[in-house]
């Protein structure tokens, strides 16, 4: 095992910047960040400094991310616009570089399957840094399905359910990409933060599989009113057209025969969420008001649960996960950043197959191509690929490590 991880740094953006000053810089004993990389001079310049102000050494800095996959790096994050995931992660594998990936969906299906040949090719692993998969409610939740706490698990629900009209509306200021893909596309751009921790309960690629999927959008108003009001008639923006309906449903079903529903909820005025519910024969959990209502104890609150709201706490005691007992929860989204990259160090310095996986990846990334296919189609069921071909069903994932999922 390596001493360090000589890591690389691919997109200095809101996300890529924010978790190499708060998350990588915190890893520093396991760690070294040997080159960063961006489109733009700037933010390249400002890691560069902020590496050698917190950690003592200036990594070396560059706007061609080959340059950066070709300078001795050992692992990649990839934090770039989501249009280029598959096409750095794939030029990463082609030169054995570790590759941890950042979250958002894919653009086509050729791309997945570019994703998942790539690795089956050079047998690099790729790790989707997937943080909702590390959260407190997520991994207890799972603990409590495996030991059979909801009974069989029916159906489940999550969403990414997040105010970002300003974010969008600003993209050209602040150089974000997700401007041109609410112009231009009409998808789940989102699915992963509900999707994977839902995946990891249903044994997704682990005995069980996503069949297929339906999505169907709302109009699109908010990020037009939203502009009007707070600049005016005038504004560059007021006359665009958004293609992206302001909320998109997806049902998805399961080989197993459960379904999930999911929401993208971003260009309407709300409070954030992410909707994480479990619902099984014998109990469920609704994140939204911290409950789990069992079958037989909590009958009597069925026409007025709020005496059930935030018991989900009461659990813990029983069923916290082990990540959690005695985590001080500080850092980036409540500490989930910290847990997250600590198993991607821990996994890329071990040179290991990670819990989130190449074939994991292409599920999840596949779920907005196909979300896109179905709305444009009028909400028409469409079919997801095997990309393990068949070994789904069979797939032997032991991994006990710390950070296993």
């Amino acid at each position: 095992m390596m001493d360090k991880l000589k890591l690389g740094v691919i997109g200095l953006g809101q996300r890529g910047y924010s978790v190499a000053n708060s998350e990588l810089t915190k890893l520093s004993d396991v760690i070294e960040v040997t080159a960063v990389c961006d489109v733009y001079q700037d933010r390249v310049e400002r890691a560069q400094n902020m590496f050698k102000e917190k950690c003592g050494y200036t990594p070396m800095g560059t706007t061609d991310y080959v340059e950066l996959l070709d300078s001795g790096v050992e692992a990649v994050y990839i934090a770039c616009s989501w249009e280029d995931h598959i096409v750095v992660a794939c030029a990463a594998m082609e030169r054995g570089v570790y590759v941890g990936l950042e979250v958002g969906g894919a653009y086509s299906i050729k791309d997945c399957w570019r994703l998942v040949d790539t690795y089956e090719r050079t047998h690099v692993p790729v790790f989707l840094l997937e943080n909702c998969c590390y959260g407190k409610v997520e991994l207890m939740t799972k603990v409590m399905a495996e030991k059979g706490f909801f009974g069989d698990v029916v159906h489940c629900e999550g969403s990414y359910s997040h105010d970002l009209r300003s974010e969008i509306a600003e993209g050209e200021e602040i150089r974000h990409y997700r401007l041109r893909n609410y112009i231009n596309r009409n998808c789940d751009n989102y699915p992963t933060h509900a999707l994977v921790p839902i995946g990891k309960i249903l044994k997704i690629n682990d005995g069980n599989r996503i069949v297929s999927l339906t999505s169907t959008a709302s109009c699109s108003k908010g990020l037009h009113e939203y502009i009007v009001k707070r600049w005016g008639p005038d504004h560059k923006l007021a006359d665009v057209e958004f293609n992206q309906g302001d909320v998109v449903t997806t049902v998805i079903k399961c080989a197993g025969g459960e379904t999930i529903t999911l929401r993208l909820d971003t260009t309407l005025p709300r409070a954030y969420s992410r909707n994480f519910t479990v619902h099984g024969t014998k109990a469920a959990y609704f994140e939204d008001t911290n409950m789990v209502y069992e079958d037989g104890k909590h009958n009597k609150d069925e026409w007025d649960p709020k005496p059930l709201w935030d018991n989900a706490t009461e659990y813990e005691a029983e069923y916290l996960h082990p990540l959690w007992q005695g985590y001080d929860a500080s850092g980036g989204h409540g500490g989930l950043d910290y847990l997250t990259f600590s198993a991607f160090a821990e996994y890329a310095k071990a040179g290991k197959e990670p819990p989130i996986d190449v074939y994991d990846a292409a599920v999840y990334m596949a779920v907005t191509a196909l979300s896109e296919e179905s709305i444009a189609k009028g909400s028409a069921p469409v079919a997801m690929p095997d990309f393990t071909t068949g070994r789904w069903y069979r797939r032997d994932k032991k991994d006990d490590g710390k950070y296993s999922l």
